[in-house]
């Protein structure tokens, strides 16, 4: 009986260790599914906040945060009072807008091939609150109010809506992003037009097949780019400081302008100011004399005078001999000087003083 009852304890377990991994099996599944899908390549399109195909107009002091655009159209007015924040610049049917214009058009097809996840026809999006996936509009789409855009703590959500035709948002609507959601990772895949009502928050990157009009104090937290027709703006911010992707050539400008500066200023000015000013005083304080006599130690004998004088009896005088001419300090100071120090030697024999001289120095 015993080892029975632990044969069904230990088929028990087993059981439960079975059902625990379906379960997790099937969690990992449904969560897969519900992330499949994926943010599309924007390419040279990634350092546009504004992207027009005829032209972009702006009224007011807008503020563009990134590159403005327009290709193959070559019109832009409003800037100013418009404003281009840098690095970001304007392009005019140039190469770098024709690129992003051809990848912005990728980016949408991209989109389009994306299957729904939920299909939200008919229904306003404003009031809803909806977590990662592909959310479909057969024909138009509209937003009254407030939308929220749940990530469930994954910074990686991809929220994508395909909208058949136009969309429209109310006067003050606005897209709320919680639990980490990021507006990078927001797509609006538009067939038609979009209109972005007046003072309304906006998140996300709006690629519209035709135009997209942003209506006065209207902020767009992603880019807008019109594929087809034109983007009108009226006192707008567009743009995101961690969206936009820095146009290439301000990693150029970087590099460049630190080396040049730095080794051309330091060792100009360093060898000329030391050598100028060591010598001046130096050469001044070598050649003053000093005034005292009185130290023996620095006395240097001068030229032996023994072969130039020689006594005739031992009662004559010493006669010195004749001190080399040289620069002296003063005539009187060297005399004094030999004569004190005459008087002072010891007597060699013959009762006279032998004579030693002392320069000056």
């Amino acid at each position: 009986m015993l080892a029975l009852s632990r044969f069904r304890r230990g088929i028990g377990g087993l059981l439960f260790l079975l059902g625990l991994a379906i379960l997790l099996v099937v969690t990992q599944t449904l969560q897969n599914q519900v992330y499949a899908q994926t943010n599309p390549n924007l390419g040279n399109a990634a350092s546009f906040a504004v992207l027009g195909s005829s032209t972009v107009t702006n009224t007011g002091p807008s503020i563009v945060n990134g590159d403005l655009g327009v290709s193959p159209g070559n019109t832009v007015t409003g800037f100013p009072p418009g404003i281009v924040t840098p690095p970001g610049t304007i392009h005019l049917a140039d190469a770098a807008a024709l690129d992003a214009w051809n990848d912005a058009t990728s980016a949408f097809n991209t989109l389009a091939g994306q299957a729904c996840s939920q299909n939200l026809s008919g229904q306003d999006l404003g009031g809803m609150t909806l977590t990662a996936g592909v959310y479909c509009f057969d024909s138009a789409a509209q937003l009254t109010g407030a939308l929220t855009l749940d990530a469930a703590g994954n910074g990686n959500a991809v929220f994508i809506f395909k909208i058949g035709s136009a969309l429209t948002t109310a006067s003050a609507s606005s897209v709320l992003m919680i639990n980490s959601a990021n507006a990078c990772n927001v797509w609006w895949q538009i067939g038609s037009s979009a209109t972005i009502g007046t003072t309304s928050s906006f998140t996300g990157n709006i690629l519209a097949q035709a135009s997209i009009t942003l209506t006065t104090g209207a902020i767009i937290t992603g880019r807008a780019l019109a594929l087809t027709g034109a983007v009108t703006m009226d006192s707008n911010i567009v743009g995101s400081s961690t969206c936009i992707t820095p146009p290439a050539n301000t990693a150029t400008n970087t590099p460049t302008n630190i080396p040049t500066n730095t080794p051309t200023n330091t060792p100009t000015n360093t060898p000329t100011n030391t050598p100028t000013q060591g010598p001046s005083p130096t050469s001044t304080n070598t050649f003053t004399p000093g005034p005292s006599p009185t130290s023996t130690n620095t006395f240097t004998p001068g030229p032996s005078p023994t072969p130039t004088h020689t006594d005739t009896s031992v009662g004559a005088s010493a006669t010195p001999p004749n001190v080399p001419t040289q620069p002296q300090p003063s005539a009187t100071t060297a005399s004094n000087s030999v004569t004190g120090l005459v008087s002072g030697l010891p007597d060699t024999g013959g009762g006279r003083p032998q004579a030693t001289y002392w320069q000056g120095r």
